[in-house]
């Protein structure tokens, strides 16, 4: 069973639709960016803007999430400003394609700190009237009271945090919003921006059973939008509800049921009209978020905020290599830092040309039309996907069985598979580095001459990374 760990924290450019024969009845996204050309590598990128505070810590949650101890937002809009100032001339990308505000509670920041980094955005770097602009909102009536001041502020896509829509499950979550809240902000992000709502909602949480939950996803149905993501519950180490279940205060469904779960779910979703296109999300009208396809296609995307991820190339710094950056997590020393030298960057590793494939592939594998053979070739044109899996004896034996499919279209998962990647994972894996490494270092800077693209040239090359 995939343990949904991927959060919905960022999200093609009018996607447009062919079949999928891995789905019954399915619909998967055409890839804007690759029928253009691949000349945007590194001249875009999406952002990802982390506000990293909440009223309250959820049991469940993990998340770089701190209780603010005072009012400091005039200090945070600052910092998120100038850090996103700083990344962007690092990154010297001339085009932003999407925004997503996660957190933390980001619906608790002031809506004139949204406008802020928007408007900073916008000196620096393209930034479309149609781009989409994310806000995750917690539905409170503090938070349903303030949508309409964030579309004014810029924002045009809410991503609800609904998690349940039953009250006690709700206060066993730790969550402090009741399911009547959760539906009268759902019905108010309609309104203000129809067709682009989402609502993340959570399974295999404890006393759950799936007759609870086919009743659960019959109610959100009828009352959400065109897009919803799903999570399993995954118990987290440190947490109050890991601590509950691992005494036996608290039990959670066995993998067999959430399991059932989540395929119980895939069905109601397909009979409403919605399309998988990735392991956790469904779309309709399509609703397939911008800012998240961005991330399993393998794309840069730009991190900031305390403990915000990016990678990218930092060309301003004369360097053709793809780093993975991570922000520093406490925010009172983040601002600090950024205060000091105009970012937080705590950590930046030079992704090596296998790491960088590795992260095409496993998130590639996520979405429902997996990697296609042009994508792949972005990344590594002198080897295709044939060359690297075809050959492979666990692979055969995950095509034989259906789980898997190699064709001209590309490498994915069948609908049976994709519920079983976390298992062909490892496989893939090892077969890719097996290859990669078994080939001569003058293959390797064949390959990887430089990510920086040229503007006469349709061909990326992709950096010799190095380091990890």
């Amino acid at each position: 069973m995939i343990k949904h760990t991927l959060r919905a924290s960022g999200r093609v450019i009018s996607p447009g639709l062919r079949s999928f024969s891995g789905t019954p009845g399915g619909e998967i996204i055409e890839d804007v960016f690759e029928r253009a050309g691949s000349t945007h590598l590194t001249q875009q990128a999406s952002l990802y803007v982390h506000w990293p505070y909440c009223l309250r810590r959820c049991s469940y949650c993990n998340f770089n999430k701190y209780i603010p101890r005072a009012n400091n937002n005039h200090m945070m809009t600052e910092c998120l400003q100038r850090e996103t100032e700083t990344l962007l001339q690092l990154s010297q990308v001339s085009c932003i394609t999407s925004v997503f505000f996660g957190g933390g509670t980001p619906s608790l920041a002031h809506p004139s700190t949204i406008s802020a980094v928007l408007e900073t955005v916008s000196r620096h770097a393209n930034l479309s009237d149609k781009a989409e602009v994310t806000l995750e909102v917690n539905p409170t009536p503090v938070g349903m009271s303030k949508l309409e001041d964030f579309c004014h502020a810029g924002v045009n896509r809410f991503s609800i945090g609904v998690q349940s829509l039953q009250d006690e499950d709700l206060k066993i979550l730790g969550r402090d919003h009741s399911s009547h809240q959760a539906l009268q902000t759902i019905e108010e992000a309609r309104r203000l921006c129809p067709g682009r709502v989402s609502v993340d909602v959570m399974f295999g949480r404890p006393k759950q059973s799936v007759e609870s939950w086919e009743k659960e996803l019959s109610e959100l149905l009828r009352v959400c939008d065109d897009h919803v993501s799903l999570y399993q519950l995954t118990l987290e180490r440190g947490t109050q509800l890991f601590k509950q279940v691992q005494s036996s205060e608290m039990t959670v469904p066995a993998d067999d049921v959430t399991a059932e779960m989540y395929q119980c779910a895939r069905r109601s979703l397909h009979q409403h009209g919605f399309q998988q296109y990735e392991v956790s999300n469904f779309a309709r009208h399509n609703a397939a978020s911008d800012h998240n396809m961005s991330y399993w296609k393998g794309r840069q995307y730009i991190g900031v905020g305390p403990g915000a991820h990016g990678r990218f190339v930092p060309l301003g710094e004369g360097s053709v290599n793809r780093e993975a950056r991570t922000q520093t997590l406490e925010p009172d020393v983040w601002i600090r830092e950024v205060q000091q030298r105009g970012h937080g960057t705590r950590r930046r590793i030079q992704l090596s040309y296998l790491s960088l494939l590795e992260e095409v592939l496993v998130m590639g594998m996520r979405m429902t039309e997996g990697i296609t053979h042009k994508h792949w070739q972005l990344f590594c044109p002198q080897l295709s996907l044939h060359k690297v899996f075809g050959t492979s004896i666990d692979v055969h034996e995950f095509l034989q069985s259906g789980q898997l499919i190699l064709d001209d279209s590309g490498l994915r998962c069948s609908w049976d598979g994709l519920a079983l990647l976390d298992s062909m994972l490892p496989s893939l894996l090892l077969e890719l580095e097996t290859q990669i490494l078994q080939r001569p270092q003058s293959d390797h800077q064949a390959d990887a001459q430089t990510e920086k693209t040229h503007d006469n040239s349709n061909v990326i090359k992709v950096a010799n990374f190095r380091g990890k």
